[in-house]
């Protein structure tokens, strides 16, 4: 669940964004496949924790990440509320400010800021998985291949945003080539894989999927990122900017939920189940659909350095709040003014120090497995999801719209659910015991700054600052 920076818009002149035409376009597919590489990414490893999760049974897969996939649509129908009332950005955080008060948005943000370290962590640890996959020799070698993986991507960030276009690249050829994989899956298989697709008759299947699905609601990291990445549209205007969010998470709906019942359907159909150590389901399914040729070399570059700019979205991201954090001279903070210095290239560079460090702390913790961190990551995210459904149906109660009111009243019931379900499961109580303590810490610390104004929208500012 990423907040990812985009193209250079200001690169863009005023006048022919507003004029529409090609220049408006461009615009759109770039910044609207860059804010997606983070939950499309999310398809490498979302599929292999929830069959994880049903201990291998193949049968319930596709009940399962269904299941995944509808609890996606409910929190991208409550982000498109969001960008309706937020045009120029601020997502949970700015919901929570004005329906509840502003010492209610450090919840989301505390959210965030964890959200963003595990994003940077699983990210790198799935590309290393992808790396692995294609060749098994370096497999002794996980971790370090993994902080390699992790410096690289870190490094450019001393640069600033600029060459966010690549990013959408990513995701489109990631797309492409998936889409190839799946043809000759579903038509022309190389191989088929030997595990069982029959439920357990042992096993209540409803049971199962309702206690595996939450895992898999990794995939719905990256959905609230077009509500605060409109922020940087700012030479279009207030209209634009809504359709440019919400076109963007109509985009994600169709392409992460396209992709990932296709590719769990394909699974189903060639008997691919719980991988190898040296491997991941994704590339299994890969490898039995199109053979260990130059399209199955392609899948794994693709999916590989289609995790590493998520990871890199994060590091443009998540430093990027903890600068807004600090302030400006116009705007007081509550962090150490040293979080926000810059270089000439507008980097916070002690602020991708903290992340970079973050990262590779729970990166040797989980030894380089992504599987290792599913659980965690999809605790956070879902605080911030809940925070910003409740502060919906609050404002929808405040104007009288008790239909609106009662749907996402109860689409924040079957998040509250999901969340419930993962924190049952022991250790991603550490995921939310951080984003408390954060949000906690920072509560405390814009108390003692006076209470400054504007916390509301510091999600905004992270992106235009």
């Amino acid at each position: 669940m990423t907040l990812p920076k985009t193209v250079d818009v200001a690169a863009v002149p005023p006048v022919a964004v507003r004029s529409g035409g090609p220049r408006r376009s461009v615009l759109f597919f770039a910044f609207a496949f860059a804010v997606i590489a983070d939950p499309v990414s999310s398809v490498a490893y979302a599929i292999e924790a929830a069959l994880r999760a049903l201990h291998g049974d193949l049968a319930l897969l596709l009940p399962t990440m269904s299941l995944v996939v509808g609890l996606v649509v409910v929190v991208t129908a409550n982000y498109w509320q969001l960008v309706g009332r937020f045009p120029k950005g601020g997502g949970a955080a700015a919901a929570a400010g004005r329906a509840f008060g502003p010492r209610w948005t450090f919840l989301p943000i505390g959210a965030l800021v964890v959200d963003f370290v595990l994003t940077i962590g699983i990210s790198i640890a799935a590309a290393a998985s992808a790396v692995i996959a294609l060749f098994p020799g370096l497999a002794p070698l996980r971790i370090p291949l993994a902080l390699v993986l992790l410096v690289v991507v870190a490094g450019p960030t001393w640069f600033g945003h600029g060459g966010r276009l690549l990013f959408a690249v990513m995701t489109v050829a990631f797309v492409v080539i998936s889409a190839a994989v799946l043809v000759l899956g579903f038509t022309t298989p190389h191989a088929t894989g030997h595990a069982a697709a029959t439920a357990d008759p042992g096993r209540s299947a409803m049971l199962a999927v309702v206690l595996a699905f939450p895992v898999a609601m990794a995939l719905a990291t990256g959905v609230e990122a077009p509500s605060t990445a409109i922020a940087q549209l700012g030479q279009l205007d207030d209209t634009h900017r809504r359709l440019f969010g919400r076109g963007t998470l109509a985009l994600l709906v169709v392409i992460v939920g396209g992709l990932t019942l296709a590719l769990t359907a394909l699974a189903v159909r060639l008997h691919i189940g719980i991988p190898g150590t040296d491997s991941t389901q994704i590339a299994d399914i890969a490898h039995a659909a199109a053979g260990p040729g130059r399209l199955y070399g392609a899948f794994q570059l693709t999916s590989s350095l289609l995790l590493l700019a998520a990871a890199s979205s994060s590091f443009q991201a998540g430093p990027g709040l903890l600068k807004a954090l600090a302030g400006t001279a116009d705007r007081p903070g509550v962090l150490p003014p040293v979080l926000g210095r810059a270089n000439r290239h507008h980097t916070p560079y002690w602020s991708v120090v903290v992340y970079l460090a973050a990262a590779a702390l729970i990166i040797v913790a989980s030894a380089g497995q992504e599987q290792e961190l599913v659980l965690f990551y999809a605790v956070a995210v879902f605080v911030s999801f809940l925070v910003g459904l409740v502060a919906m149906a609050r404002f929808a109660r405040r104007e009288n719209r008790t239909a609106l009111a009662w749907i996402n009243s109860l689409a924040a019931a079957a998040v509250a659910f999901t969340l419930g379900v993962n924190l049952l499961r022991g250790w991603p109580m550490l995921s939310l015991a951080a984003t408390l303590l954060i949000a906690g810490a920072l509560y405390t610390r814009w108390t003692r700054a006076g209470r400054p104004t504007g916390m509301e929208d510091v999600e905004a500012h992270a992106e235009v600052d």
